[in-house]
């Protein structure tokens, strides 16, 4: 299939089979493509081979967010079947800790037909109250016998991209719980994973320190935007939605460190990437803080803070797609994934990894 998206430019033909459906068998086999921006030059490894291309005092920055086990299933008064994917707690702990009833931001499909204060019937006994929306996006009330939130951490879904085949009850679910996390995770809270940290291993995490890598952590919970594809053909007009962030200070400082001293600093994916650009003050250093992030990155973004990002293959037509062009220059992207194209790399969320340096 060609595959195209906003800013045509950035078109690829990818075969349908080169989508991975599973993670490896073992977590850490993944394969490494390694570009190089300031050549261009190309090379091909394995995700192993990281810290050979690291040097002691350079720093790691990856998002600590882990994904919430929040896609849910139901059905509406008419008989309609209904999918839920929750995003963000608008009530956290429902105002007490046993309270039975919560209110999210949520993802529902289809919605079309949906109308504020209808009731779905979800599973585990969970009722839906659907609230305000702007199209697939909306706010639902969840009520049980239990906290919703404990019955949704026993009963739900990961919420796994569309291109990811699942069927509504699948075997695979206890594998997805597993490998669609990071190792490093601390907090739940995102709709997506931060892909780029799944292919990381304790042993690699020591082998790094190992070697004199330093390591830091940010935090950004990824929302809708990670679904949903940018949407008109000129990406200048668009924006992202809101995701919650924070930058702890001793990351930052971390940062300044690294710069001062000559070092680089590896973004550990773009949501990791987008933090520590959006965070720059205009004298170019770093400022800690929690809130929320709509940077969009594309063409034409000079970027201040990171020298190298660590990423996966992305979908056209996607706001990962456009910042990884960004970074490293449309041509030098579209020749990159051609070679990852013949060589039969693996793409998307549980797909192989690309160093860009």
């Amino acid at each position: 299939m060609t595959a195209s998206g906003p800013g045509g430019d950035l078109a690829f033909k990818l075969p349908p089979r080169l989508i991975a459906q599973v993670p490896t068998k073992r977590r850490g086999d993944s394969r490494l493509l390694v570009l190089r921006r300031t050549t261009g030059v190309i090379e091909h490894g394995r995700f192993r081979d990281l810290p050979r291309y690291l040097e002691a005092g350079d720093l790691v920055v990856a998002n600590e967010s882990g994904v919430l086990p929040g896609r849910l299933f139901g059905t509406r008064k008419t008989g309609g079947r209904i999918e839920i994917l929750l995003l963000d707690r608008l009530t956290p702990n429902g105002g007490g800790p046993r309270a039975l009833a919560e209110r999210w931001t949520c993802l529902m499909r289809p919605a079309r037909r949906l109308r504020p204060g209808e009731s779905i019937d979800l599973e585990g006994g969970l009722i839906g109250v659907v609230g305000k929306r702007d199209g697939e996006i909306g706010e639902i009330d969840l009520r049980g016998n239990r906290p919703p939130s404990l019955l949704v951490g026993r009963i739900g879904r990961t919420p796994l991209p569309p291109y990811i085949r699942r069927s509504r009850i699948d075997p695979r679910e206890s594998v997805d719980r597993r490998r669609y996390r990071t190792v490093y995770q601390r907090e739940t809270g995102s709709a997506a994973a931060p892909t780029a940290g799944l292919h990381f291993t304790p042993g690699m995490l020591r082998r790094l320190s190992r070697a004199g890598v330093e390591w830091s952590t940010l935090l950004l919970h990824l929302g809708p935007a990670s679904f949903l594809p940018v949407r008109g053909s000129d990406p200048d007009r668009q924006t992202v939605p809101p995701e919650r962030f924070h930058l702890p200070g001793s990351t930052a400082r971390r940062v300044e460190l690294a710069r001062r001293n000559g070092n680089r600093v590896l973004a550990i994916g773009t949501s990791s990437a987008r933090v520590l650009e959006a965070c720059r003050d205009p004298d170019g250093g770093l400022l800690p803080g929690k809130g929320s992030c709509d940077l969009f990155i594309r063409p034409g973004f000079r970027f201040g803070t990171i020298d190298a990002l660590l990423t996966n293959f992305h979908l056209p037509g996607s706001t990962h797609l456009l910042l990884v062009a960004a970074f490293a220059g449309r041509d030098s992207i579209l020749e990159a994934y051609r070679q990852a194209v013949r060589l039969e790399y693996r793409f998307y969320s549980y797909g192989d990894a690309m160093l860009i340096l």
